[in-house]
């Protein structure tokens, strides 16, 4: 009998956990040591429970940070190292894979074949070359539109499942599921406008688990995806979106330029506020990697709630976190919304504190905003305390998470909505559509 295979998995709190439930779990040739983590927060020393990790695994997994790799290779006799993560640069990538082979170990990448669950209803997945592209609100986009025409979609969001690891399974109907249940916020931010939109939204650690409760409430799941991910589920049409306002890294980060090549349509989203250059070097870098693919234009459209508070005041710009953190943007629609109004930002920087601090020295890029961090208790009262020195005459929550809802806020609260728009035919909702008259309606009828 060939030995037991020793590995680790690189990863962030997501797609890693995903390949091991799917791959490794019941895998009798590898015994998985470690995880490692990264981007995340707080992920690692905390272990993943027994309870996931089978009866192979009584006493869990532990994770550690990334940095103690080569550590961990000599002290477990390590054969494998898998890199089990998302919107990192390629050459990223093969330096761990560098490194891997410096301390002896293999260094390895699942791919769709091993870890893309097949599910019994229709998939369509929206994914993205880059973090912040507007996904999910595209997915909210879609999700109306199948309504709209009979279809009922369970939304699938990616895993991440930062405060606990121990949910198997996660569902979110109404806004206060989401307030309610003590999640954290880059949590809430994917989660909310799903549901105070009337869409309910499935998440959590176990994706064989939760693809079973979605398959049970849905005609067709959607999945939105996290990051620059691909699909768990194996998609039926999937949907890949590019940002404009960074043009040229459609190539140059993975998995991003996998769901690019796999694409049956590619969304240019935010083409109303991109100029027309930007717009076609995403689409010649779209039809390079991938010309069979069909190329839409979407608006990303930008609504405040109380815009009289924001026109021409002093503002301080609440972001969604991943977005301006490791998704490398200075600002993001929040300032953008806040500028249209002729606002000025309050540069939030001299007045941050603790890890709040700390990530304005660990992202240079940061610009004038506020990153939304909430990862934990401490951060989120960081994030409160910061928002508080603040001295602005109002608060835009560019991010989705309606922070007011489980922090106090002293100053005027503005929330900023994004609604996805076509701007130019195809509409994408016409080519959805099309593409599920292939499938059947619940009933047996042809759609």
């Amino acid at each position: 009998m060939a030995a037991v295979r020793k590995a680790v998995i690189l990863g962030a709190a997501g797609r890693d956990f995903h390949n091991f439930n799917v791959f490794f779990r019941d895998h009798a040739g590898y015994e998985v040591v470690a995880f490692t983590a990264a981007q995340i927060p707080y992920i690692e020393h905390r272990t993943y429970p027994a309870s996931l990790a089978g009866p192979r695994y009584p006493a869990g997994i532990p994770i550690f940070p990334e940095r103690e790799l080569p550590a961990l290779i000599a002290r477990f006799g390590v054969n494998d190292v898998f890199f089990a993560y998302s919107d990192v640069r390629h050459e990223q990538v093969m330096h761990l894979a560098s490194l891997a082979f410096a301390c002896g170990a293999s260094f390895h990448l699942l791919g769709p074949n091993d870890t893309m669950l097949q599910a019994a209803k229709p998939v369509i997945a929206v994914v993205a070359a880059r973090t912040g592209a507007g996904k999910s609100t595209l997915t909210r986009y879609l999700r109306a539109a199948l309504a709209g025409a009979g279809w009922n979609a369970a939304v699938v969001r990616h895993p991440m499942p930062y405060g606990r690891f121990d949910k198997a399974v996660e569902r979110y109907a109404t806004p206060q599921d989401v307030v309610g249940s003590g999640i954290t916020v880059e949590e809430m931010e994917e989660y909310q406008q799903h549901v105070d939109e009337g869409g309910v939204v499935f998440a959590g650690v176990d994706y064989a688990r939760v693809l079973a409760c979605a398959e049970a409430e849905g005609d067709v799941i959607l999945w939105d995806g996290g990051n620059n991910d691909m699909a768990f589920f194996r998609p039926d049409l999937t949907i890949v979106v590019l940002d404009p306002l960074r043009p040229g890294e459609e190539a140059s980060y993975f998995p991003g330029e996998a769901n690019v090549r796999t694409a049956d349509i590619v969304v240019i989203n935010k083409a109303n506020v991109a100029c027309e250059d930007d717009i076609e070097r995403a689409r010649a870098a779209a039809q390079a990697l991938n010309p069979a693919a069909t190329i839409v234009l979407m608006a990303s459209e930008a609504t405040l709630d109380l815009p009289e508070l924001v026109c021409g005041r002093n503002v301080l710009v609440v972001e969604d976190g991943p977005s301006v953190t490791h998704g490398c943007l200075s600002e993001a629609a929040g300032a953008a919304a806040a500028r249209q109004l002729g606002a000025h930002l309050v540069d939030p920087r001299p007045y941050a504190v603790g890890s709040l601090r700390e990530a304005y020295t660990r992202y240079p890029q940061l610009g004038p905003v506020l990153p939304a961090l909430g990862y934990g208790a401490g951060q989120l009262e960081e994030l409160q305390q910061t928002i508080s020195r603040v001295p602005c005459d109002a608060v835009v929550l560019g991010t989705p998470a309606d922070l007011a809802r489980v922090m106090k806020i002293d100053q005027p609260v503005v929330r900023v909505r994004f609604v996805a728009r076509d701007m130019a035919a195809p509409a994408l909702r016409d080519l959805v559509l099309a593409r599920m008259q292939s499938f059947k309606k619940p009933g047996g009828k042809a759609t």
